[in-house]
């Protein structure tokens, strides 16, 4: 688990194709790495990886699966390409931002980046199937950063980054049409499959739709 507090930008130092699965190896920048073992995990950009091998004078190496180089925007990292990091929590950690798991749920593209006084306001497009979870004022994880959603209309949403945020993440460097790592808030995820009740083990899909929901008795079937 990971709070969304990035605690340092890194680099993707090198990477090399394995088949349908990458190495990457990774620049951790002022990461500290003294806590740091082999087999731990460390988000980079909002995917969970495990180490698998490190040098403490600042490199780590993870193993990316075609699975989630399909569904994440990792694979399009080119050596130099910066990433944000963030070790995972400890039981003492300060959770400063939201309870993130490292499981990516989709890609976004950023559609507009304009100057609000000194923050920066940026309007990102969502894949259709993950507008249903993303609220205003709610919590979004984009490429690690836990974000306060300002706005929504339909799968597009809006944040407010202020400057702190702007130089301490990657998300100085967003441009329109760049590609983000998307992971809402895991309580949405877990309350959909709840509502569920018994049917989410017969229902394959397991899609939460208004006729559920009225064969559910959670909201009436007048129209």
């Amino acid at each position: 688990m990971f709070s969304g507090i990035i605690q340092a930008t890194g680099k993707v130092a090198a990477r090399e194709s394995r088949g349908r699965d990458m190495r990457l190896r990774i620049a951790t920048g002022k990461l500290d790495l003294a806590d740091v073992g082999v087999g731990d995990s460390i988000a980079v950009s909002g995917v969970c990886l495990t180490v698998t091998s490190l040098a403490k004078e600042g490199f780590f190496h993870a193993d990316v699966s075609a699975e989630t180089l399909e569904h994440t925007v990792l694979g399009e990292k080119e050596v130099g390409a910066a990433v944000n990091l963030e070790k995972a929590l400890t039981l003492s950690s300060r959770l400063g931002g939201h309870l993130v798991t490292g499981h990516v749920d989709g890609t976004g593209e950023v559609v507009e980046r304009r100057d609000v006084g000194d923050s920066v306001r940026f309007r990102i497009a969502a894949p259709a199937s993950l507008a249903k979870y993303i609220a205003r004022k709610g919590s979004i994880c984009v490429d690690g950063v836990s974000l306060t959603v300002n706005q929504v209309a339909g799968a597009e949403f809006e944040l407010n980054i202020v400057p702190h945020t702007l130089r301490e993440t990657t998300l100085g460097e967003y441009r329109p049409g760049y590609r983000v790592n998307l992971e809402v808030d895991i309580i949405a995820r877990y309350l959909e499959r709840l509502l569920l009740g018994e049917r989410a083990a017969a229902d394959g899909s397991g899609e939460l739709t208004m006729d559920k929901l009225v064969a559910a008795g959670m909201i009436g079937g007048g129209r």
